[in-house]
């Protein structure tokens, strides 16, 4: 999907990885990420990119068997671009993308735009009780260290 001004695409070869990096290790959700586990993610997802120019000024990353799961993560734009609805192109480009189709359940956690995942049917959890986790909140902080030899 593309206009005069940005593009919208789903092509793995079309990510800067150095700038989703960049943006992501700074985030809430995974500070301090190491550059070679979101290579690794992005390898094993499918990406969503929008590009100004060459620039890619929005991500989002789908983790999917493609046929009956999906886990929709690291959605960001860049804050000089928000309030240009890129962030609902980017979330049409998700819920068209034809391996996403007739999932039985597609999932996301947010701590701040429901509303946006709302308008594409997203509600909170059904059965919550059912459901549980790992979580390893400061991970990569923790994991940074080991890597660096201190």
């Amino acid at each position: 999907m593309s206009d005069d001004e940005f593009t919208v695409t789903s092509d793995p070869a079309a990510v800067d990885v150095d700038a989703v990096h960049a943006y992501l290790r700074t985030s809430y959700w995974a500070e301090d990420v190491p550059r070679d586990v979101v290579v690794r993610a992005i390898a094993n997802s499918i990406p969503f990119s929008v590009l100004h120019g060459q620039r890619q000024v929005a991500f989002a990353r789908v983790i999917t068997d493609r046929a009956t799961f999906a886990y929709l993560s690291d959605v960001y734009v860049l804050e000089a671009y928000r309030g240009r609805g890129l962030a609902r192109r980017l979330m049409d480009a998700v819920m068209g993308h034809p391996d996403l189709q007739g999932l039985r359940r597609f999932s996301l956690t947010t701590r701040d735009a429901a509303g946006l995942y709302r308008r594409y049917g997203f509600t909170p959890l059904a059965t919550p009780a059912r459901h549980m986790e790992i979580f390893r909140p400061g991970m990569y902080r923790q994991d940074l260290g080991s890597r660096t030899g201190t």
